[in-house]
């Protein structure tokens, strides 16, 4: 008796789903928290090696370390093989812009005192909020404007443009920031269908062709002090923003923001300790301010999600 039963082909198995978020912000608070001792530590060596090694090299090493750390993620077979992606082109640009972010920061380190250099970079959730229009299709209201005109305003006041105090290499933290944003932006596009072991993968591929093309442009036979700097920086960055992607699993951005700021602490501290930089009042001052901005932002999220999920397709007008 012939089978009722039709076979459809086999179909070939897409990209394992994203582990499913857990809803417990205090292990994120923490694991956030121990993220920032890892990207301090990494910028501040960077920027000791800024006096020896120019900025694509220090960038290299960095994405260099990065991409060997992630080798067993690009072998097939492994058990963390993780090049399996529906979005290789989105993938690929993201890393492009994470490379001109690490390379625009470690370029102003140079020439900046870390705190200021810092202090500058966490203007990232502005552009976000920016480009979450564009990108996201989200609304942003009068309240979060005010929040961004704020902390545009701290960055005014550290960088005092048209005073002797201003220093050009001071655009560099900014555009880096942007950048960042970009990275941000494009990582929340990608969150519901790539595993984030997916993303740094690839993310240090882009890194180590981009570099590894640069970097014979500008060589500088390191010693094995700078080697062993390279090394740390590219553990700690990865170290770091690995534990960032793990608190994301267990909280939202706008619980974490406000914990990420303890960096500025940390590089503080290591600036006066390792460079003896200390930060002047017009540095703390619009740091205060680009803090209170991003807090301010983190609280209207929250308040904005609340909205949502109580009235779903009414968002606040004033969020």
């Amino acid at each position: 008796m012939p089978s009722s039963h039709k076979f459809s082909p086999a179909r070939k198995p897409g990209p394992p789903a994203a582990p499913a978020r857990a809803d417990r912000p205090f292990r994120g608070i923490t694991l956030i928290l121990a993220s920032t001792v890892f990207l301090g530590t990494s910028d501040v060596t960077a920027k000791y090696l800024s006096a020896t090694l120019p900025s694509i090299e220090i960038a290299w090493l960095r994405f260099l370390v990065f991409g060997l750390i992630m080798i067993p993620a690009m072998v097939p077979g492994s058990p963390l093989y993780a090049m399996q992606t529906t979005r290789p082109a989105f993938q690929l640009l993201r890393g492009v812009a994470l490379v001109g972010s690490s390379l625009l920061f470690i370029t102003g380190l140079g020439f900046l005192p870390i705190a200021e250099a810092s202090a500058t970079g966490f203007v990232s959730p502005l552009f976000v909020t920016a480009l979450s229009i564009v990108f996201l299709g989200e609304s942003v209201g009068l309240r979060r404007w005010l929040a961004t005109a704020v902390g545009l305003i701290g960055v005014l006041i550290i960088l005092r443009p048209g005073s002797s105090a201003f220093h050009p290499a001071a655009l560099f933290p900014i555009v880096s920031a942007f950048a960042w944003a970009c990275t941000l932006v494009m990582t929340r596009m990608m969150s519901g269908s790539e595993r984030a072991i997916t993303t740094m993968t690839y993310s240090s591929i882009s890194g180590v062709f981009i570099l590894s093309a640069l970097v014979p442009l500008v060589w500088v036979a390191p010693g094995w002090h700078g080697v062993l700097f390279g090394i740390l920086i590219g553990v700690a960055s990865t170290a770091g923003q690995w534990i960032v992607v793990l608190a994301f699993r267990y909280a939202d951005a706008s619980v974490l923001a406000p914990f990420s700021y303890i960096q500025l602490l940390w590089v503080s501290v290591f600036g006066f300790l390792l460079f003896g930089e200390v930060p002047d009042v017009w540095t703390v001052t619009g740091a205060a301010f680009i803090v209170a901005s991003g807090l301010y932002t983190a609280h209207r999220e929250r308040v904005r999600r609340s909205q949502l999920l109580a009235l779903p397709g009414e968002p606040s007008p004033n969020a």
